[in-house]
């Protein structure tokens, strides 16, 4: 994992990277669909600010915030939508606002984490450069489902290393929240970043390999597109099969998004590492 520091300033960058899109567009586009069924815009970003408001709760505050796992608890196939879908009745002003207030609270909090120190999550404690590379990587993910929404294209960066660093930790987990075994032997994760660069991740002398672009490894662990849309090279049968279900988000197994094949025309994916678009 990068230093705190550097994740920290990565996670600040691609925020207002997401910032700059959605203000620029009208409040009628807020409402444009996203390809997460039944969520606009303004969803994808009341989703954050619901989010960072918890991760700041937990830093802050773990009597309150286990106050706030008692409700998840309570309605977990709920939980989530609902805080999505109260801040995303927000006026697009007062919404953006809520987010940037939050995400700014939330980095204070965590940059004042001691070296080492943990607080609770809904899964297992969590460090700071941990909630703050799980901040980047749910960040990038939801700002892509706000791209192709507003049509977008977003040119890649290399704070992609950090969604790609947790996709190849979470592999385990990807096989573990679908009630699978957990294949023993490791896969060796070799990718080419956005600037040509060799991102390697996993032992040297593993026999299981993937290799391909970056950003297809993103947008697959991220499951923001479908197996059979990337370029990615699965060596052996165990790094074939993680790809079918990858996951580096927590919560119950995703459903993935369809093959382009299987959308319909005006819903294809778009050529991702084209020059940046500015928003209609």
């Amino acid at each position: 994992m990068s230093d705190p520091a550097v994740v920290l300033d990565d996670l600040r960058e691609e925020s207002e990277a997401l910032d700059v899109l959605v203000g620029e567009v009208s409040a009628e586009r807020w409402s444009a669909p996203t390809p997460a069924v039944g969520w606009t815009v303004a969803h994808q970003i009341a989703h954050l600010a619901w989010t960072d408001r918890a991760a700041l709760l937990a830093v802050t505050d773990s009597d309150g915030f286990a106050a706030e796992v008692a409700k998840a608890l309570a309605a977990p196939e709920r939980f989530v939508d609902d805080g999505a879908e109260e801040a995303a009745k927000l006026p697009p002003t007062e919404l953006l606002a809520h987010w940037r207030e939050g995400r700014e609270l939330l980095q204070e909090a965590l940059r004042a984490v001691p070296a080492g120190g943990r607080f609770p999550w809904y899964g297992p404690p969590m460090s700071a450069p941990a909630m703050a590379t799980a901040r980047l990587m749910e960040t990038w993910a939801h700002g892509q489902d706000v791209a192709d929404a507003l049509g977008v294209v977003r040119t890649p960066t290399d704070r992609l290393r950090h969604v790609a660093w947790i996709g190849h930790r979470a592999r385990g987990y990807a096989y573990l929240v679908r009630g699978l075994p957990v294949p023993v032997e490791p896969v060796r994760v070799e990718l080419v970043s956005p600037r040509g660069e060799s991102w390697v991740f996993g032992p040297e002398d593993a026999a299981q390999t993937v290799t391909g672009p970056a950003l297809d490894f993103c947008l697959l662990v991220t499951q923001r597109v479908h197996r059979d849309d990337t370029s990615l090279v699965a060596v052996g049968a165990d790094a074939e099969q993680w790809l079918g279900i990858a996951q580096a988000f927590a919560g119950p197994a995703g459903p993935g998004r369809p093959a382009e094949g299987a959308r319909p025309a005006d819903e294809s994916r778009r050529a991702q590492e084209a020059p940046a678009q500015g928003a209609p």
